[in-house]
Formats: C-alpha cells, sequence, structure tokens
C-alpha cells in the first residue's frame, strides 16, 4: 500500500490548497485540491514548487526513517530534470 504524504498552504488569493502524492510502482502521483473546489486535480507533470515542497518532507521523513531511500533519490532526480 502507497504511503501518502499530504500538506496544505494558502494561495495568493487565500484560498488553502491541499497537495496529496504517493509513490507506487516507482511512481510518484500528485494530486491538489483547492478549498474552492468539488474534486481533485491529478497532475500528470506536477509543479516545480510542489515538487521542492514535496523533497523537503522526504528529506525530514528519511532522517526520522519514516521513508525510504528510494524516494529521495528518486524525487532528487525530479527536481534535477525541471531545474
Amino acid at each position: 500500500m502507497p504511503r501518502q504524504h499530504v500538506w496544505s498552504e494558502r494561495e495568493e488569493d487565500g484560498v488553502k490548497r491541499e497537495v496529496r502524492a504517493s509513490r507506487f510502482g516507482g511512481v510518484w502521483r500528485l494530486q491538489s485540491k483547492r478549498a474552492d473546489e468539488d474534486s481533485w486535480t491529478y497532475h500528470d507533470h506536477p509543479l516545480p514548487a510542489d515538487l521542492l515542497v514535496l523533497k523537503e518532507i522526504i528529506e525530514k521523513k528519511y532522517r526520522r526513517r519514516r521513508a525510504t531511500v528510494e524516494e529521495l533519490l528518486s524525487l532528487r532526480e525530479m527536481v534535477r530534470e525541471i531545474q
């Protein structure tokens, strides 16, 4: 069963946005939903800002042994590709 990593943030217009990320079969899947929307948006190509936040979350979880090295390395590679 894939683990889910969840965080929320306020957008510029003040609306709360929740992002969920999970990795299954070696592939990351990100989805997001604003408080004023009814359904989730699935991102085939995640936003660079979301990837950076997810990388920070996974790095913190890895230090506490709550994330795997494979998760960390795959995210570092994804961030490297977008930069």
